[in-house]
């Protein structure tokens, strides 16, 4: 069993802005869900986890060595996939595959080559093996991506925002790449896209101004919040009103009418009628309740 233990985590940009406050987390292996909008300190997380940057205060230690003085301890068993990564042009994926293993310190040219012709058929890359990665799409880049973080079997995983941009076929083939993987190591998948985190992941923490606000299993949060949620349509002329009175989780607009989620614990109004919660209705009340205990 791998252990992820992150305690107290701080870091303050030299711009002044605190993009971790006071961050704890403890993740095991299987696939671990951190979602938050862009700039609630996602990726400032998954850096420093990445020895790519330095805490300013608090420890993260995996398996229990200090990653911090003893960064190697975590680099040569971690597989990471950032928002946006670099690659050579005109270099097919099989060299540069080659290339990366290499780096990674997998000297060995019969194991290097067995591991890329694995890992080509296992992401559905391998007909495409001798083609220039800069020329492929971007779920085949996203797929390339998982390829060389998966190069010489690492304990832990990090995928920032795989995701996004991504259409819904490229998205599914790639989502059901990464829980091929997820069972006998650490996957944290970082992201802003609530579904992502609610397909996939066996545990989850919800991240908003680089604090962690809510943390568990997204099953047993949505059921938490159960009977809680209600909803309406009204035309957009009310929302002001109803917004004053009523915890308005979030508004859309379907059939040319706003419909309106509430969350309360008994009928918050007439015309209101009790909905189904999602994760996105766990979502959107964590954080608007962080943002009022913030501003008090």
């Amino acid at each position: 069993m791998n252990i992820l233990k992150i305690e107290n985590l701080t870091k303050i940009y030299p711009n002044g802005v605190k993009a971790l406050d006071g961050v704890t987390l403890t993740i095991t292996n299987g696939m671990f869900g951190l979602l938050g909008a862009n700039g609630a300190g996602k990726s400032s997380l998954m850096r420093t986890i990445a020895t790519l940057q330095q805490q300013d205060g608090g420890s993260v230690t995996f398996n229990g060595h200090d990653i911090l003085l003893k960064p190697m301890e975590i680099r040569r068993c971690l597989g990471y996939l950032p928002q946006e990564f670099g690659v050579y042009p005109k270099v097919s994926a099989e060299k540069l595959l080659d290339h990366i293993a290499v780096l990674k310190g997998i000297t060995n040219k019969v194991d290097r080559k067995q591991q890329i012709e694995s890992l080509l058929q296992q992401t559905n890359l391998y007909a495409h093996r001798k083609k220039s990665v800069h020329t492929f799409s971007g779920g085949m880049r996203q797929r390339f991506g998982i390829a060389q973080a998966l190069l010489g079997a690492p304990k832990i995983i990090i995928v920032d925002e795989p995701t996004a941009g991504l259409d819904p076929e490229e998205r599914n083939r790639f989502l059901n790449l990464l829980s091929e993987i997820g069972e006998q190591v650490i996957v944290i998948l970082s992201t802003h896209i609530v579904e992502d985190v609610h397909g996939l992941c066996s545990k989850m923490a919800i991240m908003d101004q680089g604090r962690i606000i809510k943390t568990g299993e997204p099953a047993a949060l949505v059921a938490e919040l159960q009977g809680q949620v209600w909803t309406r349509g009204m035309d957009r002329e009310q929302l002001p009103e109803i917004k004053e009175r009523l915890h308005v989780i979030s508004t859309r607009l379907v059939s040319g009418k706003t419909q309106v989620r509430v969350k309360s614990a008994d009928m918050p109004d007439t015309g209101f009628e009790l909905a189904q919660a999602g994760l996105e209705d766990v979502y959107f009340t964590s954080t608007i309740e962080n943002k009022s205990f913030v501003n008090q």
